[in-house]
């Protein structure tokens, strides 16, 4: 029996089949039995089947979203006792595009509070607008593109369509309901995650980015310091974005499994500091023979965090920022770019490197030339450098040991978290908003966005019961698209 013939018998017996579906099988027959071919564009074909399959996904999706309604004159949600009140028609987007569904909506009783509908609770739709599998990928788009890229994305992909205001609003929502419970949930990640196989070395490294930033108030005031004469640090509107990582490393120095996280601007990085202070613990819980290291640049308050808060480990200034503080100090010798400079600074970096205590060399070398330049500020300055972080350059005891002496991968967290999502040209960011993108790209970076998107949904489901005795029946209510 053919498709089409199944589909006559099912609806002669009561049975209920939507017109798309009725379309799709009987285009499928047709095309099989080689009517209407157009073998020139196959393009166009494809098209074909792609739409015709996608309004039978939404009459299917838009008929259980009619079937969670509820017709009821009161139901209890969340323990509270709500009576209907309206009804009405809305739109929802789905993975397949967008569908029209009657529901209805309850209050509590007593109160005049907010209207709830069943339906949204029952679904876990999003933001109001969104079904879970829509929002997933909605949010996973802008966490990776700008809102008019992603709308560009979803449209060329064909299926679901929101606006690119939709989707700016999105990750906005999402985030208050994350950053609510951050701290329970950060936590619920980092412990339902296994131990890092092979690992041998944890190193933790945090730094920071400027990011333009929507803070009027701010740039009037850098403004009035400017006129004033005062010191101002940074462009006009922006402020440091931090960043931090946590890396497993084995023992030959192969990174495994890096962890990344970044929070827009707040005074001494609080937030970001307490999230790599629980994710070394937690590393530590799961694997105790650790070897703890530290790498970061010179900043003294990166240190003052690296040493005071976190567990006794070994201590690494950022071989490559040591470099360039080491091209200053004899670009401030000899002169900069001086052919001298050039060939101390080939000399010395090579000695710094690979030579053990290096970096001593290094020290009366650049004091040698501060007594021949004693009024040489910047050169002093330089020395006083080497001489305060000597005991975190013993590079090449590190590199015999596969431990890691560079920053790079905090550095790259900059660039890939921060930088290429939030500094394209005419951007301006909130902290909400900025932050909504951050916490999102970082849980995509760090191989937590699936776990964590399904504790985010499950905040859009809520408990509805019904009165004893009771089992709503919901014939389909799907409105035409």
């Amino acid at each position: 029996m053919s498709s089409v013939a199944k589909i006559s018998e099912e609806k002669a017996s009561g049975g209920i089949v939507g017109q798309a579906l009725a379309g799709l099988l009987k285009f499928i027959e047709e095309r099989r039995g080689g009517a209407c071919r157009n073998d020139d564009d196959f393009e166009a074909f494809e098209r074909e089947v792609r739409e015709r399959f996608r309004e039978a996904e939404r009459e299917f999706i838009g008929e259980e979203l009619g079937r969670l309604d509820v017709t009821l004159a009161e139901v209890m949600i969340g323990g509270v006792r709500h009576r209907r009140v309206i009804s009405g028609v809305r739109e929802y987007m789905t993975a397949a595009g967008p569908v029209s569904v009657l529901r209805h909506r309850y209050r509590a009783v007593g109160t005049n509070g907010e209207s709830e509908c069943p339906l949204e609770l029952r679904a876990g739709i999003v933001e109001g607008f969104f079904t879970p599998l829509a929002a997933r990928m909605g949010l996973w788009a802008v966490t990776h593109l700008t809102p008019a890229e992603s709308e560009s994305l979803f449209r060329e992909l064909g299926g679901m369509s929101p606006s690119r205001s939709t989707l700016d609003r999105l990750p906005k929502g999402v985030s208050e309901k994350w950053e609510a419970r951050r701290k329970e949930w950060e936590n619920e990640l980092r412990t339902q995650e296994e131990a890092v196989v092979g690992a041998a070395v944890l190193a933790v490294s945090l730094d920071g980015v400027m990011a333009p930033m929507k803070d009027g108030q701010r740039e009037a005031r850098r403004e009035q310091s400017i006129q004033e004469g005062k010191q101002t640090r940074g462009p006009a509107g922006y402020r440091e974005v931090g960043c931090g990582c946590v890396s497993h490393y084995d023992k030959s120095g192969e990174r495994l499994r890096t962890v990344r996280n970044a929070r827009m601007p707040e005074m001494k990085k609080k937030t970001l500091k307490r999230q790599l202070v629980a994710e070394v613990e937690n590393a530590f819980q799961r694997q105790p023979n650790l070897r703890l290291v530290k790498v970061a640049d010179g900043a003294r308050d990166n240190w003052d965090f690296l040493v005071k808060d976190l567990p006794p480990g070994i201590e690494v200034v950022d071989f490559y920022h040591a470099g360039e503080h080491l091209k200053r100090a004899f670009d401030h010798a000899y002169g900069e770019a001086s052919v001298k400079s050039r060939a101390n600074f080939a000399e010395y970096r090579h000695v710094l490197l690979e030579v053990v205590d290096g970096v001593e060399k290094v020290i009366r070398t650049l004091a040698y030339h501060h007594k021949r330049k004693p009024r040489c500020g910047p050169l002093e300055q330089e020395l006083g450098y080497f001489r305060r972080n000597r005991a975190r350059m013993d590079y090449a005891r590190l590199r015999a040991q596969n431990l890691p002496i560079g920053s790079g991968v905090v550095e790259a967290t900059c660039k890939t978290l921060v930088t290429q999502r939030m500094k394209r040209s005419g951007q301006r960011w909130s902290s909400d908003g900025g932050q909504a993108i951050l916490t999102f790209r970082a849980l995509a970076q760090s191989d937590r966005f699936d776990a964590a998107w399904q504790k985010v949904a499950a905040e859009y489901r809520r408990d509805v019961r019904f009165p004893e005795n009771v089992v709503p029946i919901n014939a389909f209510r799907v409105a035409s698209v």
